[in-house]
């Protein structure tokens, strides 16, 4: 019986690999999921689009829960999957990486070549006038108009935001666009949205410059990141998977190896890149 990880080598070798990631890639820096074989049941549901747009009490509430989040969102620091991929993307292994996740953990390790399919915590954007803000820039003018607000404890979420009832944010006040004062809304996309058509556009255009698709710690559970296995699978592209616990795609994979991300993409960087070694990252301060 041979080894799983014996025969992604050899199917990703000398090929032009495209890689989609999901949250499993991000779980090790330490940041929380929705879905997966080691995620607690969440008592709350993830932020929807309609109620977003059309209820000021659910802006309210998701940009006070983000304001005490992101601090901590934005000082996770990329783990040895994250890594791994950017070595082999350098080492021109790697086409470039279609990622689910909105961390934009990937840039940080050095990744170039990446389409954000759901957008980035990272962006902030008018959904009037199309003007964009820095979150970072946008978290000074929150707790400008919300005096003492990061004195509230609360723990992380999935969104980047953080756990808090809603009696607690009723009196949040949410800044305006600068420009035109419109909504304000994270540049990600939510539960019921579409994901913007140039930013498929471009995940297709990617997949089509690969001769394999890696699909690395996503159980594929959304329609936005499994279409991509059943183009490949359509185009009579293999479809290689590494994963912990079992996904969608698994009927479609021609190879599919069990596991962490952070172990298994090192070791198939060592393997397909014998001298790679791991840049060192800042320690995480709340790992």
């Amino acid at each position: 019986m041979s080894d799983p990880m014996d025969d992604l080598v050899a199917l990703l070798r000398d090929r032009r690999v495209v890689v989609l990631t999901g949250a499993g890639v991000s779980t090790e820096s330490g940041i929380p999921d929705y879905r997966g074989p080691t995620t607690r049941r969440k008592t709350r549901a993830p932020v929807r689009y309609r109620a977003f747009m059309n209820e000021e009490a659910a802006r309210r509430h998701y940009w006070a829960r983000s304001a005490l989040g992101w601090p901590r969102f934005a000082a996770f620091q990329p783990n040895a999957g994250h890594d791994a991929l950017a070595a082999l993307e350098q080492a021109g292994c790697v086409e470039g990486v279609i990622t689910q996740n909105v961390d934009r953990l990937h840039q940080k390790a050095g990744s170039e070549a990446v389409v954000e399919l759901h957008g980035a915590l990272a962006d902030v954007r008018c959904m009037d006038c199309n003007a964009r803000e820095d979150r970072s820039a946008f978290q000074k003018r929150l707790l400008l108009f919300n005096p003492n607000w990061e004195e509230q404890t609360a723990a992380l979420a999935p969104d980047g935001d953080a756990e808090l009832p809603p009696d607690v944010t009723a009196h949040f006040r949410v800044p305006a666009c600068r420009r035109c004062g419109g909504i304000l809304k994270p540049d990600v996309v939510f539960f019921g949205e579409s994901v913007p058509a140039a930013r498929v556009q471009a995940a297709w255009a990617l997949l089509e410059r690969g001769e394999v698709l890696l699909v690395a710690g996503s159980s594929l559970a959304v329609y936005s990141g499994y279409r991509f296995v059943l183009r490949a699978r359509d185009t009579k592209r293999p479809v290689a998977l590494v994963n912990l616990g079992t996904t969608r795609a698994d009927a479609h994979t021609t190879v599919r190896v069990q596991g962490k991300t952070g172990t298994l993409l090192p070791a198939l960087a060592h393997r397909l890149l014998p001298s790679y070694t791991r840049p060192h990252h800042a320690a995480h301060p709340h790992a």
